[in-house]
């Protein structure tokens, strides 16, 4: 009796287990879309720039001549579209709930294309933001895309629970700050990355340094670098490190992210050989 209990108790823990990876959770997209690549971009706190890491990867990409788009996961903060100058608003045709196309061709999607007022706050609890990012994949006819990226909330939460069940995402990008407790945060999301059977593209540590524009000298205002170290430790080939550029963070912020030229991130996108 207590062996047959046993192998009851052990289909039951398969089972679950099966149920609990990505594959058997995974949402088919809209029929009018085809995506290649579906790569995340995540953090462990909030503040430390993964949406600029976000957008100057899909400008790169679209720079390259690749066909683009921008998932905006961060529901309760989203900065996408803001970071784009999108402020017009998304419809629904016969295909599904159109993106829309930045001046270079980048397509997006965020919840502020879709509610009134852009600056209103979304107070919703997780288990419909987690719905609302799901019909972002389902309902959204996005096309034929070389590389999505997926712009996640901060924190190992609801959302990008979602985001590694519900969608084929081939890598993610954590992105952090040279700050005290790096090496706790970042260790939460590559964890989480981990057990998720997700791959991470790469380690970027923004607002790693400053550069005296008139002398060149660089300066860790938040303290050293350890980038490097913290990617050792979690086995994590590929790193970028991003300084704080006045010029750049004022084009993110007056929506002109698409005229951003920088090479910080030229390594990471060139190993998500799209």
């Amino acid at each position: 009796m207590s062996e047959e209990l046993s192998k009851e108790q052990q289909e039951a823990m398969d089972k679950a287990f099966q149920r609990s990876m990505p594959e058997g959770l995974r949402k088919v997209h809209n029929e009018y879309s085809n995506i290649k690549k579906v790569i995340g971009v995540l953090s462990g706190k909030g503040g430390v720039g993964k949406s600029l890491v976000t957008s100057l990867m899909a400008v790169k990409a679209a720079k390259e001549g690749k066909r683009v788009a921008v998932m905006d996961a961060d529901i309760t903060g989203p900065s996408i579209p803001k970071s784009f100058g999108v402020h017009s608003k998304t419809y629904g045709s016969d295909l599904g709930i159109m993106p829309i196309q930045t001046k270079l061709g980048i397509k997006l999607m965020s919840i502020n294309l879709l509610v009134d007022n852009e600056e209103d706050p979304v107070i919703w609890r997780g288990p419909v933001i987690a719905g609302a990012v799901q019909q972002f994949w389902t309902d959204v006819a996005w096309g034929d895309i070389d590389v999505m990226f997926v712009d996640m909330p901060p924190g190992t939460g609801d959302v990008p629970l979602t985001v590694f069940q519900s969608l084929p995402v081939d890598g993610i990008i954590v992105v952090t700050s040279p700050q005290e407790l790096v090496e706790m945060i970042v260790g939460k999301a590559v964890k989480m990355a981990n057990m998720m059977n997700i791959p991470i593209v790469g380690l970027v540590e923004n607002m790693s340094y400053f550069e005296c524009p008139n002398c060149g000298e660089k300066h860790d205002i938040f303290g050293r670098s350890r980038v490097e170290e913290v990617a050792a430790k979690y086995g994590i080939e590929n790193t970028a490190r991003c300084p704080i550029v006045t010029g750049v963070a004022e084009k993110i912020d007056n929506g002109l992210a698409e005229e951003v030229d920088v090479n910080w991130l030229d390594l990471l996108y060139n190993k998500l050989n799209v």
